[in-house]
């Protein structure tokens, strides 16, 4: 009896179709024990995705680790011959902490990799590989590609401080450019400099629409070197470069990679399924003069979206948050064709849609906004940045509304008098800004959590100062309390989730076009 792969599960189906697609392209199928010692990770920490790994002392007194990571181990067991390439592919379950869950989740990858003289052919194998992989699903895809040598080599090119470059590629990612002027701006680059690092946002689309634009922007040798490889890998790839885009803000660690960068999206999946490119440093680090490419496909990601109901192709999902901003926001959307015949404000539902203008809107609580939109279950949502920074949600910053501005800040008594010698107590509801602040400071503190009614903290003795949003101050100032200091602008953010605007761009973009036309003039 023959085989039916249709009977299998999404995961289990594609699983042995990429077993067999990785072999007979001549890849070996390398496998690792469930633990590794735990020096290995400890040693190379700056390539792992998180420096926590779960630690166990084995009967032989050995720290051993339950692996938060296959490259690694690849990059220094795999046998590979003096002046060739090693090709090697992987199905195997990795441990990596959740921030979400405060936990550790366990992640089932498959994937591939290349090791030592890694030339144009083998990097045009890979990405071919990854394509085909992304196929297999019969699902809608589509491949991102970057190249971490345009974007470094810009900002060597303006004169960004290694300091702030973190920050600075953040803010690249996110595609916040809002932030990423402040940022600029208070690492004292130029405005010529600045406008550079913000047309990034820009260059994403077609292959050779984004290469051709980018090209009058290519400043230095090695940002025209980034844009020359990946003309010629695209040219390379033939008919299957019609699913490819080119997306320069894409810029991941660059203690990891150091050129090509990839990422795949399947429609009805809210993140990447797929994650890769240029790992050089790594391999460096177990054979002198070495170099790696490679990706991972997320398995975990593979199944189906759920149907709902209703919903019609290219129909934009919207978190709208309830209260005073959300009514602003739809009052916006809707004078510019994007309201509902049924308004929401006159009944109890909390789905309204208008299918001819192909919107829908969620009403849900604004601590919720940003989650709706980073699992998929809307595309887009207006929230505030303070509610975005607390969650730490993975999504597009693509707009600064200006609407409900306001700021963080510390505030404490009239007598409040700072005394670093001891650990301060700080009163929040916003628990992961206040730690981040304090943690760049260098500062011990002791986190209260509050729900509500910060402003009693310090009146009562129970912390030192609190953490809050501040809009007018009139609490404040009727409680005896004063400003200490001001840390973070606030105000409403469009936000987009990553994997609904590479097949909805279009309808986002006119969007959000509409939107700035009335909220920045």
């Amino acid at each position: 009896m023959e085989l039916d792969l249709n009977m299998l599960k999404p995961q289990e189906r594609v699983s042995l179709q990429l077993q067999l697609l990785y072999e007979q392209a001549g890849f070996r199928h390398y496998r690792m024990g469930r633990f590794e010692e735990y020096g290995l990770y400890q040693e190379n920490r700056r390539f792992l995705p998180s420096e926590q790994v779960i630690t166990f002392t084995d009967l032989d007194g050995r720290l051993l680790a339950l692996k938060p990571d296959v490259t690694l181990s690849i990059a220094k067991n795999a046998q590979v011959e003096p002046g060739g390439c090693g090709r090697f592919y992987y199905a195997e379950n990795v441990y990596r902490p959740s921030q979400k869950s405060h936990t550790f989740r366990e992640i089932r990858q498959m994937g591939l990799e290349c090791i030592g003289a890694v030339d144009d052919a083998v990097t045009v194998q890979a990405v071919s590989l990854a394509l085909q992989s992304l196929a297999l699903t019969d699902r809608e895809f589509v491949l991102e590609l970057s190249h971490m040598g345009f974007v470094t080599g810009l900002l060597d090119a303006v004169g960004a401080p290694e300091a702030i470059r973190p920050r600075l590629l953040t803010c690249i990612r996110n595609k916040s450019t809002h932030d990423l002027q402040k940022t600029a701006r208070e690492a004292g680059l130029s405005p010529q400099g600045i406008d550079a690092l913000c047309r990034l946002e820009t260059l994403s689309g077609s292959w050779e629409q984004v290469l051709a634009q980018a090209e009058p922007l290519a400043l230095s040798a090695p940002m025209g070197t980034a844009l020359t490889q990946l003309r010629a890998l695209c040219e390379a790839l033939g008919e299957q470069s019609r699913y490819i885009r080119v997306d320069l803000s894409l810029a991941n660690d660059m203690d990891y990679y150091n050129g090509l960068v990839l990422q795949g999206y399947l429609a009805g999946s809210p993140r990447a399924v797929l994650k890769g490119g240029r790992y050089d440093p790594l391999a460096a680090q177990f054979r002198p003069g070495a170099s790696a490419v490679g990706f991972a496909l997320y398995l975990d990601e593979l199944d189906p979206p759920a149907p709902v109901a209703g919903q019609q192709p290219g129909m934009l999902n919207i978190a709208l948050p309830k209260g005073r901003l959300g009514d602003k926001v739809y009052d916006l959307l809707s004078g510019v064709g994007y309201g509902c015949p049924e308004d929401y404000a006159d009944s109890r539902k909390l789905v309204v849609e208008n299918p001819a203008a192909g919107i829908r809107y969620f009403l849900v609580k604004p601590s919720d906004v940003a989650i709706y939109v980073e699992h998929g279950a809307a595309d887009i949502g207006i929230v505030g940045k303070d509610i975005l920074t607390e969650s730490g949600a993975d999504v597009y910053e693509l707009l600064d509304t200006g609407l409900g501005r306001c700021r963080m800040c510390v505030a404490g008594r009239q007598d409040f008098v700072n005394d670093p010698g001891r650990t301060l107590r700080v009163a929040t509801k916003f628990v992961n800004i206040a730690k981040a602040y304090y943690a760049a400071q260098g500062r011990d503190i002791e986190i209260i959590k509050l729900n509500g009614s910060i402003e009693l903290a310090p009146l009562l003795g129970l912390s030192d100062v609190i953490v809050d949003i501040v809009e007018t101050g009139t609490t404040l100032r009727e409680n005896n309390l004063k400003v200490i200091t001001e840390f973070m602008p606030i105000s409403a953010r469009f936000i987009a989730n990553r994997a609904s605007y590479q097949f909805k761009r279009q309808e986002i973009d006119l969007l959000l076009e509409k939107l700035a036309e009335v909220t920045q003039g």
